[in-house]
């Protein structure tokens, strides 16, 4: 930890904004201020202490206000805080809508916003209403409206939202997207990736029994489970997109340059969730005779403007090893990461079969990684959290673009309601909105690997 508080230390002074941020070579009007980045959290559950832990850590931010609904999350936060000898921040927890009282506070400049799903759009649009700068949790929008919504309010208020999308940063992604931008797949034809991920035991648990045994959600559950639950019991539709999305559409440069055209979704038959209650409560218990609407497999194909595809797979209801399936494949080569993968033609040490990607990933691996990769350690997630965090904080503190922003936000987001009403009609396409309004065809890709530096 003191190797990355010695690391901000040093950022705050020489602009490392340069390395995470890639707007700021995009001629932005900077606002560079000496004083700390004020920030407040609207949300202090566990995603929200991961980002207070983080900040914590840095000397260029403020934590000036929290507000959680929660009275034991703020007394988790408002202790992390003591024992890192910062100052008391004010507290936000008389209700629900508490937090538009955190966001007029002249002293807040930015928010993070790690509140449950439902909340998320509301929160981020009255946050860049109120001209604060917003980092919003995933996903960002449950609706085609909400999706609108973040694009219209950053378009009416100037105020900048980054969808805190930290897969983005993840070691092996940002290895593999220097690969795309260094050409070694050749043009680019096809994606695939998703969240495969056993949840069953986040959404059943009541803080009672032993964790991962639980079979409660709604009024009786705790953390996610007392709302995450409530999606697969009323919702068909792939409602966590995004950290397979984000990656894959920074890959092919989508908004910028290209754009998701169409998505048609499938939904296999939904039984994880009832098995899993039968099986740790017992068949006679109230939640086994509910019947949970969301499929345990949600398969998506979408089309792009410059005519590749993308599966987007949701599967966090079943048995199965964590995966978010990602594969990339060009005219001159594949990459898988299940298996860790790669092989690339005329390259490969034998003619149709696999090579281990490890070298590759290392010889491309990403120069933030490789300058800032020890700083990382500890932040969480394999130390992307760091990275996504020192994005925001940076573009925050120059008030510029992020890296990912509302265009970003909704695109990804939009896959929830579309994947909803296509399943709905037996896997009709359904057109995405072109969100840019246009400007995706002129917009400048963010250049990952020159403007960094």
């Amino acid at each position: 930890m003191s190797s990355r508080r010695d690391f901000v230390k040093k950022t705050a002074l020489i602009g490392t904004g340069l390395a995470l941020a890639p707007g700021l070579s995009f001629g932005s009007t900077l606002n560079y201020s000496k004083d700390p980045l004020k920030i407040g959290l609207i949300g202090v559950g566990l995603r929200g202490t991961n980002h207070l832990n983080n900040l914590l850590l840095r000397d260029d931010v403020a934590i000036t206000a929290i507000c959680d609904i929660d009275e034991r999350r703020n007394i988790i936060a408002l202790d992390m805080i003591a024992k890192a000898g910062y100052n008391k921040p004010k507290v936000f927890a008389e209700d629900e809508y508490d937090y538009q009282n955190l966001l007029e506070l002249p002293e807040v400049d930015a928010v993070i916003i790690a509140t449950p799903w439902l909340w998320h759009t509301r929160m981020a649009k009255d946050a860049m209403l109120a001209g604060k700068y917003t980092g919003l949790e995933v996903s960002a929008a449950n609706t085609m409206e909400e999706c609108w919504d973040l694009v219209n309010t950053h378009e009416q208020t100037g105020s900048h939202l980054m969808i805190l999308e930290n897969v983005c940063y993840r070691r092996d992604i940002m290895a593999v997207l220097n690969m795309v931008r260094q050409n070694v797949f050749g043009e680019l034809l096809h994606f695939r990736c998703g969240y495969q991920h056993d949840l069953r035991f986040v959404k059943l648990n009541d803080g009672k029994t032993a964790y991962g045994k639980g079979v409660e959600f709604g009024d009786k559950g705790i953390s996610e489970s007392a709302w995450r639950t409530q999606h697969s019991l009323l919702r068909n539709a792939d409602v966590y997109p995004t950290h397979g999305m984000g990656p894959i559409a920074t890959m092919c440069d989508i908004n910028r340059g290209n754009r998701l055209m169409s998505i048609s979704s499938m939904a296999s038959k939904g039984v994880g969730i009832h098995n899993y209650i039968v099986k740790n409560g017992g068949a006679e218990h109230p939640n086994a005779k509910l019947k949970f609407k969301q499929g345990d497999i949600i398969t998506s194909m979408i089309e792009t403007a410059n005519e590749e595809t993308i599966i987007v797979t949701h599967d966090c209801n079943s048995p199965r090893p964590y995966s978010l399936g990602f594969r990339v494949q060009g005219s001159e080569g594949i990459w898988e990461v299940d298996g860790n993968r790669i092989y690339i033609e005329g390259k490969a040490k034998k003619p149709h079969r696999w090579d281990d990607a490890t070298s590759w990933l290392e010889q491309y691996d990403h120069p933030l990684w490789k300058k800032y990769g020890e700083y990382a350690a500890g932040s969480g997630h394999g130390g992307m959290d760091f990275f996504v965090l020192q994005a925001f904080v940076e573009s925050a503190k120059q008030n510029i673009a992020p890296p990912m922003d509302a265009y970003d936000a909704a695109a990804w987001s939009a896959i929830t309601p579309l994947s909803e009403i296509s399943i709905a009609n037996n896997g009709e396409s359904q057109d995405f909105p072109d969100f840019t309004r246009g400007n995706w065809v002129k917009r400048k890709p963010y250049n990952w690997i020159k403007d960094t530096y």
